[in-house]
């Protein structure tokens, strides 16, 4: 059976070995200035936060997750950020019992509507869509510093 909780100060080792994983998996890289802030971030953070799935006692989950305001209606949002499951105890349900710990997590403390994005990964889409709706047509814009344009703005 998993377990889940919190991140805690003990988990460090087994938090970042996933950590690394998760972006090796995606093909990103992060110093270690970066998982040093994301660390500090999830452990003592009000609006940011991180949890770990266990599997006989052995980490073998992680997620991050923000809570935001909303612009729209009443309640606030939950962003959930990562994501990541040991390739190795896939499709035993742990992804599916973390989301909803995270759900359930940000309906408590008041932002009730989580979200998050994805590749156009198929089995982690396949497990999605039982527990998502899908929006279609959205498509993600990440802002680039070096974009030229030119503004009558002065």
């Amino acid at each position: 059976m998993v377990e889940i909780s919190p991140l805690s100060e003990s988990d460090r080792v087994g938090w970042e070995v996933l950590a690394r994983g998760h972006h090796a998996h995606f093909g990103t890289e992060v110093g270690h200035e970066g998982y040093e802030q994301t660390w500090h971030r999830v452990l003592g953070g009000e609006q940011t936060r991180g949890i770990a799935a266990r599997l006989d006692g052995k980490m073998v989950g992680i997620a991050h997750y923000v809570f935001h305001a909303g612009i729209w209606g009443s309640g606030g949002r939950c962003y959930l950020a990562d994501l990541f499951v040991d390739p190795e105890v896939r499709r035993r349900g742990i992804a599916m019992a973390m989301i909803t710990w995270v759900a359930r997590d940000a309906e408590e403390h008041g932002f009730p509507r989580l979200y998050w994005n994805t590749l156009d990964n198929a089995p982690a889409r396949a497990l999605y869509d039982k527990v998502a709706d899908f929006h279609k047509g959205l498509i993600y814009y990440a802002y680039r510093r070096d974009a030229k344009y030119s503004s009558t703005r002065r």
